[in-house]
């Protein structure tokens, strides 16, 4: 299958290492980090004496691309020329079930070598990972590097000769700290380390034969969280960046088995959800969605999955972007998603956080030290894009750190609470939550104070532009009231269920008089034109909860279907953009493999022909296919949602 994406997942770790290559054909130009910035990866092949390129730019002649895969943890290039095939596989092996390989900083690329010709051939390939992955930009820094014998692999590493790690943060933004490693397994070739970055060579001398390499990446410090400096989840227990090396080369045979069996089963479940299309989505959405998150521990030991809010503000830990991302985690291993509640838990009862409803983050990637979103007191408190934040979460009462007026307290109070009863469901039970529960009672009674019309509250769609009296966003308080109730039932406390169910009911009640126009809802409670995707009331469908009928879903569904453009359905009324994971929300509204296919063909199409070349863009216009902005989002977990509504319906 020859497919054709904006741009290919090759090393999906992690927000920095991140390496990805936005060319239809692998030796079309040099691969980049997900921002864009340039971070080269090279190849080589050296066959019976005459070089050939197959990936970045050189000036060798090209071995022909004839195929490209992608799966959901692979992508799959093949070449062939000068009488041989190459078969290329970049695995990022990110099994949501096993938490130490999901978080283990190592990726592979197997190369596999087979004659075409009848003929034997003499085949080495050449493969070289630049410093520059080193480093935050191109400016010449002294470098060191050198070479290590393993138990079973040869190990080449460089870095910069100046560390400081976590010395800066923000969005656009790369790496200025830590070391590259190259492994390749004894026996199989060799690797080396010189001013222009690392190399590895795979010689395979009959032109036939399979061999694989190791990237790692050791960060050193990976967050500062809450002020305490905390290495990746895989390095917990004291093991090192060479023990980890050694464990990825064991490993590698069982992994890609472990990997392959996985991508089956998710592309057998995606076809069978939404068509082809559907799987494409899917397939391209996995590697992204996780690798824009870091894994840690708290001091407790607990998992904490801390997402990066990647070309929006650089947030660490944002609400509103761990909201749509869950489907995925619920599906697959719902302590993710305690992962990604637990710093806003801790964030939320410190001094400095003085009000009543949910934050919005914790933090600015890498460094989740409290809020950095509706700061107060702008030259005190901010910090330009590179910066660092001061220890916020320090901060008493009365330091009258954030502006309530930018805050968006419907919102998060809502998010929140959907995300904790989701966790419950996914669990069978609710006592994650249980330590939480005056949490998740005050934000109910916001919810309950200021939800049924939200009036000038923003939302996270104010990137689309303010709305008051905002439909959609009122329907996330009528789903957090639910969601209020799941918990307490789950709790034991039947009155106070009851309670919240009943304010849920009758929310649900008046929203659908004042946001009903005919044949579809409003876009805003107070005026008759417009409408929009009310994706947040999936929750409903996915919880079984009953406070929306039939013929609601079946009436939405027909309205955008009917405004449907090429590349999906609008946010809403008033621009021809849309955000797919909101958009694939909504095609989890029905069961119908038709309906679904339809919604969800466009946004296939989007991959195929958007000019804009950056990993999986969530906001796109529908009519053009360019991107309007953001890139490499976690959201995109998101788009598993129908899968999600499918197996909690069954």
């Amino acid at each position: 299958m020859n497919t054709r994406v904006p741009s290919v997942p090759l090393i999906t770790i992690d927000p920095y290492f991140s390496i990805w290559s936005p060319y239809d054909r692998l030796y079309d130009g040099d691969t980049v980090h997900w921002t864009g910035r340039t971070k080269r990866i090279g190849g080589t092949a050296l066959i019976d004496g005459k070089h050939y390129q197959f990936m970045g730019r050189g000036s060798d002649p090209d071995l022909v691309q004839k195929d490209l895969e992608i799966t959901a943890t692979s992508s799959r290039y093949v070449f062939e020329g000068a009488g041989i095939r190459l078969e290329l596989v970049f695995l990022s092996p990110l099994l949501l079930s096993d938490l130490d390989l999901l978080s283990r900083p190592v990726s592979y690329i197997q190369s596999r070598v087979s004659s075409i010709d009848g003929k034997k051939h003499k085949v080495e390939l050449v493969f070289h990972f630049s410093n520059n992955l080193c480093k935050n930009t191109d400016e010449p820094v002294p470098l060191r590097g050198g070479l290590y014998s393993l138990k079973n692999c040869r190990t080449a590493w460089t870095g910069r000769r100046h560390q400081a790690p976590l010395s800066h943060s923000g969005d656009d933004v790369a790496i200025d700290w830590g070391y590259l490693y190259l492994a390749v397994p004894e026996g199989r070739g060799s690797v080396s380390e010189n001013n222009w970055g690392l190399w590895a060579n795979l010689a395979f001398e009959g032109g036939e034969g399979e061999a694989f390499i190791a990237a790692a990446y050791d960060d050193i410090a990976s967050m500062n969280y809450f002020g305490e400096i905390r290495r990746g989840y895989w390095a917990r227990n004291g093991k090192t960046i060479l023990q980890a090396i050694e464990e990825a080369v064991d490993d590698f045979p069982q992994v890609k088995e472990r990997c392959a069996a996985f991508d089956r089963e998710l592309g057998e479940k995606a076809l069978a959800a939404g068509g082809e299309a559907y799987r494409l989505i899917l397939n391209l959405a996995y590697r992204q969605t996780i690798a824009a998150h870091k894994l840690i521990t708290d001091e407790a030991g607990e998992a904490v999955f801390i997402s990066k809010e990647c070309f929006s503000n650089g947030c660490a830990a944002t609400v509103d972007v761990s909201y749509p991302s869950t489907p995925l985690y619920l599906l697959y291993n719902p302590e993710l998603v305690k992962g990604m509640l637990r710093p806003i838990f801790r964030f939320a009862k410190l001094p400095v956080w003085t009000f009543d409803f949910a934050p919005h983050d914790a933090g600015r990637f890498p460094h989740v030290t409290g809020q950095v979103y509706g700061l107060n007191h702008g030259e005190n408190f901010g910090a330009e894009n590179g910066e660092t934040f001061a220890p916020l979460y320090q901060m008493p009462a009365g330091a009258d750190a954030y502006q309530e007026r930018y805050q968006m307290p419907v919102e998060e109070c809502g998010n929140m609470l959907i995300m904790m009863a989701a966790v419950a469901k996914a669990e069978g039970n609710a006592e994650f939550s249980r330590p939480h529960r005056d949490l998740a009672e005050k934000w109910a009674r916001y919810l309950i104070k200021f939800g049924a019309n939200p009036g000038e509250q923003l939302c996270t769609d104010d990137f689309a532009g303010h709305l008051a009296s905002n439909c959609n966003l009122s329907a996330k308080a009528i789903m957090g009231l639910e969601s209020c109730a799941i918990l307490f039932g789950m709790w034991g406390d039947a009155a106070k269920a009851a309670e919240y169910r009943a304010k849920a009911k009758e929310f649900a009640e008046g929203w659908k008089k004042t946001a009903a126009r005919g044949d579809h809802s409003a876009l805003v409670f107070d005026k008759e034109e417009g409408w929009s995707l009310k994706y947040n009331l999936v929750w409903d469908r996915v919880f079984g909860s009953g406070l929306f009928d039939e013929s609601f879903y079946q009436s939405e569904l027909r309205w955008y279907i009917k405004r449907q453009n090429a590349y999906g359905v609008p946010l809403d009324s008033r621009k021809d953009y849309t955000k797919s994971d909101w958009l694939v929300w909504a095609a989890a509204f029905t069961k119908d493999r038709a309906e679904r296919e339809t919604l969800l063909a466009p946004p296939a199409a989007f991959l195929g022909d958007t000019p804009n070349r950056v990993p999986f863009s969530d906001w796109y216009d529908t009519v053009t296919g360019k991107q309007i902005g953001f890139q490499n989002r976690t959201v995109q977990g998101g788009l598993f949602m129908p899968l999600l509504a499918d197996e909690w319906s069954k």
